[in-house]
Parts: C-alpha cells; sequence; structure tokens
C-alpha cells in the first residue's frame, strides 16, 4: 500500500503581536509579527490523520485572537469529514492545539502520555504555565482516556506506514512533532517545536517554555528529522501561507499543500 500523503495546512485564526513577544527577551526591532493558527491533516490510502484540533470561537474571544472560521469545519475543504475520521495527533494540550477534540467521535487521540501528566500535575499551580491550557480540553482528555480513546506514547512512534510522531519537549513537557512521508519527501509538522521560521534558524526560544534546553535541542531535533529546512513546517508562522501553494484559488489564505515543493 502506498504510504505517501497529500498534506495540508488550514489557517482559523490569527492574533496582531509584535517580535517581543515571540523570542526569549524580546527583540531590539519591535516590528509587528503577527501569528497565525493551523491544524493539519494528512490524507493517503491509509486514511486521514488529523493533527491538532485548534479552538472555537468561545476561547477566540475569551483570549483576544482572531477568529476566522471553524478549523474543523474547514476540514470539508480539503475533503476530510471529521465525522469519520479514525485517527486525531494531538502535538500538546496547550488550548490552541486541542480544543474542539469533541468534533471527532470516531476518532482515538494519539498523546505523550508526560503530557498528561504535565497537564494534571503539580506545575498546573502556577499560573505562568496554567495559562496555557483550558481546564475544560484537559477534562475531556481524561474522559477520553477513560473512555479508552486516547493512545499514549513515551517517545517516538510509528502511527501508521508513513506516519510517525517524535517527543520534543521543550515549549510544553510532552510536545511532539509528526513526521509525514509525502511525494516530496518526509516533511516535517513541527507544531510549536518552533513556533516561527525565525525561532529555529536563529536559535532563539519562543518565551512559552517548559525546558528552554528541551527546545533548543528540539531545532536539532528538527533538522535530523528531515532532508532539509525546507522540509520543515513551523507551527505558527504566516509566512507557511505565502511558501506553500493554495489548495485552490478558492481557498487561497485559507489552505495550502505541503506535500509540494515551497514556492520560489
Amino acid at each position: 500500500m502506498d504510504d505517501t500523503y497529500e498534506l495540508y495546512a488550514i489557517r482559523y485564526a490569527m492574533r496582531d503581536a509584535k517580535r517581543k513577544d515571540h523570542f526569549i527577551g524580546g527583540d531590539p526591532h519591535d516590528a509587528p509579527m503577527p501569528m497565525d493558527y493551523f491544524l493539519w491533516a494528512a490524507v493517503g490510502a491509509n486514511g486521514s490523520f488529523v493533527i491538532d484540533t485548534g479552538f472555537n470561537a468561545e476561547t477566540s474571544a475569551k483570549r483576544g485572537r482572531t477568529f476566522l472560521r471553524c478549523p474543523v469545519e474547514s476540514l470539508s475543504l480539503i475533503g476530510v469529514d471529521p465525522a469519520t475520521v479514525q485517527e486525531v495527533v494531538l502535538t500538546h494540550l496547550h488550548y490552541d492545539h486541542v480544543g474542539n477534540f469533541d468534533r471527532f467521535p470516531a476518532a482515538r487521540f494519539h498523546l505523550q502520555e508526560p503530557e498528561m501528566q504535565y497537564a494534571t500535575g503539580r506545575y498546573m499551580r502556577f499560573p505562568r504555565l496554567a495559562h496555557s491550557f483550558e481546564v475544560e480540553d484537559v477534562c475531556g482528555m481524561v474522559r477520553l482516556n477513560f473512555a479508552g480513546r486516547v493512545c499514549f506514547h513515551n517517545g517516538d512512534a510509528v502511527i501508521a506506514p508513513g506516519v510517525s510522531l517524535h517527543r520534543m519537549g521543550g515549549h510544553s513537557a510532552g510536545l511532539q512533532c509528526v513526521r509525514v512521508n509525502t511525494r516530496r519527501g518526509p516533511v516535517v509538522i513541527a507544531s510549536d517545536v518552533t513556533h516561527f521560521y525565525e525561532n529555529m534558524e536563529t536559535g532563539r526560544p519562543f518565551p512559552t517554555a517548559f525546558h528552554v534546553g528541551e527546545m533548543l535541542e528540539g531545532f536539532e531535533a528538527l533538522r535530523a528529522l528531515a532532508p532539509s529546512d525546507a522540509h520543515i513546517v513551523p507551527g505558527h508562522d504566516p509566512e507557511v501561507m505565502r511558501r506553500y501553494p493554495a489548495v485552490s484559488p478558492e481557498l487561497h489564505g485559507i489552505a495550502v499543500r505541503l506535500d509540494v515543493d515551497p514556492i520560489a
């Protein structure tokens, strides 16, 4: 069976921000540096794999984000029906990656076990760390675990031919990235291992960090997993929408193809 996939990024929200917001220690050039929010999907003969589930309009309003479209409903734009998706990868449990989990009634959820331990453990008494989580999302994943719908991993794992998970840590205790085999070779969905291309390219970590050393090592690990930097897709960079072609003219600014070479 063919182990290559079509690979998509769907942009569903954004926020205005400055450069100082995205680097530990700030930045001397405090120019605008907006942030995009994505979910991703790999579609192939082995099925459809959704990577992260975004947040909803209510959470967007609560956190002051600009909500552009429902990420789950937007999956239909690339021919994926969330009601029939069997496998969802949660790169971590921060609010912008696990909201809407309840919109996938048939799915099991792949999660690093240290992430669940982190989100339910002693560090959540610190507001600086707990701020990145929504309590109801975390409780929802606990309930799904009791229902037998969470597949825990401790480190790297192959979950299907051509789809593998790689624990990184750093930004969150159980953060993982996803390596997907495509027609242009393996593409690494970095998620928040590197929020922006610039975090990795300059070795300057993002401010929300559980372990700064692991975040720096994560930049190296991404490069070890990918044939080139052009095969690494960061978690929040608007450049993704400029570097990759739209799925169709109608989806310009909404969904791009990651399984084809970046636009020169």
